[in-house]
């Protein structure tokens, strides 16, 4: 079960839904810097909406959920592929010493950006304030304005005594009639109700096909295969290199005349990459080599 999406369809409702179980690919993402409890929870639930958000995608590319706010947490970012490759980050005030549990006073202005990248196609973003008791809430309510789609999001983690994340989607599918897919629908509130009464022991232990099958037992489900979800991190020396062609070829060779060398550091899997004088000659002659970190 660890770090697996598995998507299901209710046979005869017309309903979709989604689950997802992070273990090591939530761990590493924590591992790259001292998150307070209260991050640590943001980062694994954001991590969890993009893997059941891309997973709703019916084409090739990227979705990035990017929150940014004025109070304790100034900003996280989970992005996410079709192929459940996910990496985050986060910066927040670490003058606080103690935190608030309501998620409500992490975020001072806070608005969460979804945005849609297809391989081939155009890029698309919506927006929604963080002003509901929950990321779960405020992504329901994403849905309800922006799609016209009823949506049960369920998000949770826990910190010990091993960091884990899992979340659970229900979502009314798709029709030719935008009103149809608003409406007041019993079969949603049936599956929504259901989904309501998941607990955190269950969602964070149980095999999936138990817990889909717990909830709507009574239900004529497809479970489709399960799919791996990773963390991946695309940094490269070249990808830096791009950002560094923006900058002036001499101001470049004065840093490294200074310092002895450039070190460009990666927000999410902190790798390092180094360019000496060689490397800003090739830079701004668009020949630069191939090379590690």
């Amino acid at each position: 079960m660890t770090d697996t999406l598995d998507r299901f369809l209710f046979e005869n409702r017309p309903l979709r839904g989604e689950i997802v179980s992070l273990d090591n690919s939530y761990q590493q993402i924590l591992a790259s810097a001292d998150y307070p409890l209260a991050v640590q929870k943001l980062l694994g639930e954001l991590m969890a909406a993009a893997s059941l958000l891309t997973a709703t995608l019916k084409f090739e590319g990227e979705i990035a959920l990017q929150i940014q706010s004025e109070g304790l947490i100034r900003y996280a970012i989970v992005n996410g592929t079709h192929e459940q490759k996910l990496k985050g980050v986060a910066r927040w005030n670490d003058d606080i010493e103690t935190w608030p549990e309501d998620f409500t006073s992490w975020f001072k202005k806070g608005v969460l950006a979804i945005t849609l990248t297809p391989k081939d196609g155009q890029r698309y973003q919506g927006m929604v304030a963080l002003d509901k008791p929950s990321l779960s809430a405020c992504l329901e309510d994403y849905f309800l304005q922006s799609e016209q789609l009823l949506t049960k999001v369920y998000l949770t983690t826990q910190s010990a005594p091993v960091a884990k994340a899992a979340g659970l989607l229900i979502q009314i599918v798709p029709t030719s009639s935008e009103t149809s897919n608003v409406e007041s629908n019993e079969d949603f509130e049936h599956a929504a109700h259901l989904a309501e009464t998941v607990s955190q022991e269950e969602i964070l232990t149980l095999p999936h096909s138990e817990m889909i099958r717990r909830l709507y037992h009574a239900d004529d489900l497809r479970i489709f295969e399960p799919q791996d979800v990773m963390f991946f991190c695309d940094c490269s020396k070249e990808r830096s290199a791009q950002a560094l062609k923006n900058v002036a070829k001499q101001e470049l060779l004065e840093i490294v005349e200074e310092d002895g060398s450039i070190k460009m550091d990666c927000q999410f899997c902190h790798s390092v990459y180094e360019f000496d004088k060689i490397d800003v000659e090739n830079i701004h002659s668009h020949n630069l080599q191939s090379g590690n970190a």
